[in-house]
């Protein structure tokens, strides 16, 4: 994975016209109508075709994963639609899922709609953790070879030094961040290090906005899995995290019920649940970095004008602080 900053802006050359020409070049019969749908890592549309059917074209950002690691992905997808789990994977077009047009790798999958799911709703838990579960059992079958795996030196370490040696914090706060970063990634490891957790193919980014919910009295309603971009090998409670939120109680209660679900169709290590601070602490360093390598997109400074301030690496020495507390407490229970 090679996320580097650079002098030219990969995206400002993937103009409309661009993009409707790789289309094309593929054999779809766009008609010209296309809608950028919301989305950062990646650019997405909507496209329209003659005969007024939609897609959803992603044409991935430049240098971020090889080709091999891309095509991994679909290929995980593909097993995971292959057993009837409600992916939403690219579609083959002339034999192939990856295309390369004009300089950009680019997909193109089938249009979904849906909502946010209700995560107070317990029926809706218990079928959302059937299907990760499912999802784990196609995942454990095989190990990715070119993905990278989700651990201290991938997100934590790597991330950690990257930061520093592109200077991307504030004289004033670098001191205290670092201080605090190491500290939390001891933390990090010795819970790895103490929790025996099997090491399988992941969604790797579950959360909220990565599954759309549609009306169960329709023929495939229920839950969709979408974006499969940051799949990679972890441990199985990477999966779950993401969607229990609230106080520890009420957490305690949204992951009870995703494992009740789970555990219907995969057997659950419960040990796994002292990893969640941990991959949380993980997930904040992580992000700390994910943006300051993105500062030379044309659309950074409107997405996120906060970003790179004292202010902001304050308030991320005072989360790592509470994150080391967190990693020190005892494990959710559920």
């Amino acid at each position: 994975m090679s996320d580097q900053a650079h002098a030219e802006h990969d995206f400002d050359a993937l103009t409309p016209l661009v993009v409707l020409d790789a289309l094309e070049s593929v054999g779809l019969a766009v008609d010209g109508r296309l809608t950028a749908l919301s989305s950062y890592e990646n650019r997405v549309y909507q496209v329209m075709l003659d005969d007024d059917t939609a897609l959803v074209a992603k044409f991935y950002r430049p240098h971020r994963w090889t080709d091999a690691q891309i095509q991994e992905e679909h290929s995980f997808a593909a097993e995971l639609m292959g057993e009837e789990i409600p992916v939403v994977g690219p579609l083959l077009l002339n034999s192939q899922s990856l295309h390369h047009a004009l300089g950009f790798a680019f997909s193109v999958s089938p249009r979904r709609g849906g909502r946010s799911p209700e995560l107070d709703d317990a029926e809706v838990l218990a079928w959302i953790g059937r299907f990760i579960a499912r999802i784990h059992n196609v995942g454990a079958k095989q190990a990715f070879q070119a993905r990278p795996a989700l651990n201290t030196q991938t997100f934590g370490m790597d991330s950690r030094d990257w930061l520093l040696q592109h200077k991307q914090i504030p004289l004033d706060q670098e001191a205290a961040w670092l201080e605090v970063c190491n500290q939390a990634l001891e933390l990090v490891q010795r819970g790895f290090d103490s929790t025996p957790a099997l090491q399988l193919r992941l969604h790797g980014d579950c959360h909220p906005g990565n599954i759309l919910w549609t009306p169960t009295d329709r023929p495939e309603g229920g839950p969709h899995f979408v974006d499969l971009d940051d799949a990679r090998t972890g441990p199985a409670i990477q999966d779950l995290w993401m969607l229990a939120s609230g106080d520890r109680a009420q957490r305690s209660r949204q992951l009870g019920l995703l494992i009740d679900g789970y555990e219907e169709m995969r057997e659950f290590d419960r040990r796994e649940m002292a990893l969640i601070e941990p991959l949380r602490t993980l997930r904040l360093i992580h992000y700390s970095a994910w943006l300051a390598r993105r500062q030379d997109d044309p659309s950074f400074q409107q997405n996120f004008p906060w970003f790179g301030t004292s202010d902001y690496w304050a308030g991320q020495v005072h989360m790592l602080v509470e994150q080391c507390e967190a990693m020190q407490e005892p494990a959710l229970i559920v």
